[in-house]
């Protein structure tokens, strides 16, 4: 029998209950891996994580109120030692490097076979980073887009809202070049030719605030 010291314990986060109940019965008939906690939510993830100090914590990407980010941005925060993986049922180039930015060591396809999960929770545990082909093909195909400024952030809102350089300038109380400089920058960061598509991309990638 695997000595408990030896196993990589484990705790598993994602808003669906029989994704976890899966992931759970799965996992815990790998050799050296024990799962000692599963959370539907990121807040409870937290809470539970205090008391049994996972050494990973795998973490669904998209999850209502605190999302896959803003999770593994806390555990990194309050409890550096244990490290997150990320999984995802489809991937997106700006969440998955959002997440890895926040700290997480590696990312999965939630599609992805037991053994290449296994592979990528044992890679973790090691000090390793575990990216997937798949999720390395996401990352390449569809690099992340620059962060924007606040600046920046605002002059896209405007323009999305269908507001002139004029407006634009008025409402943000800037100079017309000033504004043109920022929209030339924004072209750049988002891979647009014009102001249509750099307004659809916008609309695409949820980029605007709530």
């Amino acid at each position: 029998m695997e000595d408990k010291k030896s196993e990589i314990s484990l705790m598993i986060v994602d808003d669906h209950v029989m994704v976890r109940m899966g992931l759970k019965s799965l996992l815990e008939q790998q050799p050296g891996i024990r799962v000692v906690g599963d959370a539907s939510s990121g807040e409870e993830a937290l809470r539970k994580a205090a008391k049994v100090r996972p050494e990973i914590v795998i973490i669904d990407l998209m999850m209502p109120g605190m999302d896959g980010v803003e999770t593994t941005r806390r555990f990194s925060s309050a409890f550096p030692e244990t490290k997150s993986l990320i999984l995802t049922t489809f991937g997106t180039a700006e969440g998955i490097s959002q997440a890895l930015d926040a700290g997480a060591k590696g990312a999965v396809l939630k599609s992805a076979s037991l053994r290449d999960l296994t592979d990528s929770i044992r890679k973790v545990a090691r000090g390793e980073v575990a990216i997937s082909d798949e999720i390395a093909n996401i990352l390449s195909a569809n690099p992340p887009i620059e962060p924007l400024s606040p600046r920046q952030q605002e002059v896209l809102e405007s323009l999305v809202r269908g507001l002139s350089n004029d407006e634009i300038a008025k409402q943000l109380e800037i100079s017309k070049p000033v504004v043109k400089e920022h929209i030339n920058i924004l072209y750049r960061k988002l891979g647009a030719a014009n102001r249509s598509e750099a307004i659809g991309i916008a609309l695409r990638k949820h980029l605007l605030k709530d």
